[in-house]
């Protein structure tokens, strides 16, 4: 597969607490997953499967999921082991074999792009990262290695802000690979012809302004990256919040389909509704605390969301006040999170 194949087109407890206290205590990110895991409090629906789909490969780190004919999704379970972190893909067609995301870490990309020629006969032959965060980009490095005879070099096909992410980027390996990839028209999709599957890749900024999706038409079938969060409060570090809204409704589609959040598990398009509705609440709550001129850590303190939402895990403590910081950013006509 060479570019010839891109084509631009134009883009028409254990704690004595509840949990809601349990989690502002529980410190940030993934060391929370393992408290959570610990006092028993990761309950079997937080990874659950749905839609049902085959599981082809299940490891500590994630499970495999054939989706379609051809398309698997891997579902990251970062508890045992973070290797992947976020979630993605393969895309196989005729000619060619695509990966969705790079990963965590260059061992979990390595593992998939293993899995790949496992499952299609053949190396992948081109990477998409949907947006510059460190769980989706880590692993280049991983596949960089994979280069050289006999084998061609793969193309690593994103946005100029991922590239950008170079010149944030501490480790030298991550900062060559960054420095290789292929950018792609920020104002317009592009096709990739896989031969027999054409997939398209479509900017939609919002989570960062790097954002791409992937998507297949039939079988439909989307790669949402962290435009799309399941089961799972959504990280607004670098969000334009009316932006994230415009783009996840931009995904509905009036026909059955499998979307593969960023994190959590697959989703399908009444999973897709109740992510907006609860994008909603967050906007409501962040716009009357706006207006009542709450400070950001108040209005997140006070940040109450109903059922089902009042399940939905956190990450970190920070991120409800991320999400009003990030609406706050924008009423006060603030530009991107930073």
């Amino acid at each position: 597969m060479n570019l010839s194949a891109l084509t631009p087109i134009p883009r028409d407890g254990g704690c004595g607490c509840d949990r809601r206290t349990f989690l502002a205590r529980a410190g940030g990110c993934f060391a929370q997953l393992a408290v959570l895991e610990a006092t028993g409090w990761l309950g079997p629906d937080l990874f659950a499967a749905e839609p049902e789909s085959r599981i082809v490969q299940q490891e500590p780190w994630g499970r495999l999921e054939e989706v379609a004919d051809g398309i698997w999704a891997l579902v990251s379970t970062p508890i045992e082991d973070r290797r992947t972190l976020c979630n993605g893909g393969i895309i196989r067609g005729n000619a060619g074999v695509a990966l969705v995301e790079a990963f965590g870490s260059p061992t979990g990309a390595v593992w998939m792009a293993e899995q790949a020629r496992r499952l299609t006969g053949r190396w992948p032959d081109q990477v998409v990262v949907t947006h510059l965060h460190g769980d989706h980009v880590a692993g280049l490095p991983g596949l960089a290695s994979l280069d050289g005879p006999p084998e061609p070099r793969l193309t690593v096909l994103t946005l100029e802000g991922v590239r950008a992410q170079a010149t944030r980027s501490e480790s030298a390996a991550l900062l060559e690979a960054l420095e290789r990839v292929t950018v792609l028209p920020a104002e317009e999709e592009t096709r990739l012809d896989l031969g027999g599957r054409v997939v398209r890749i479509v900017p939609r900024a919002g989570h960062t302004a790097s954002d791409v999706t992937v998507e297949i038409e039939d079988p439909s079938v989307v790669f949402g990256g962290d435009l799309v969060w399941h089961r799972y409060f959504p990280n607004y570090v670098d969000t334009r919040p009316s932006r994230l809204n415009a783009a996840v409704r931009a995904l509905t589609r009036e026909r059955a389909t499998t979307y593969v959040p960023g994190h959590g598990p697959l989703a399908d398009p009444s999973a897709l509704e109740l992510y907006t509705r609860f994008l909603d609440q967050v906007e409501a709550h962040a716009r009357d605390a706006f207006a009542a001129g709450r400070m950001i850590d108040e209005a997140a303190a006070t940040l109450e969301l109903p059922a089902p939402f009042d399940e939905w895990f956190v990450f970190g403590a920070a991120f409800p006040a991320r999400a009003i910081g990030a609406w706050y950013r924008e009423l006060e006509g603030g530009g991107l999170g930073g």
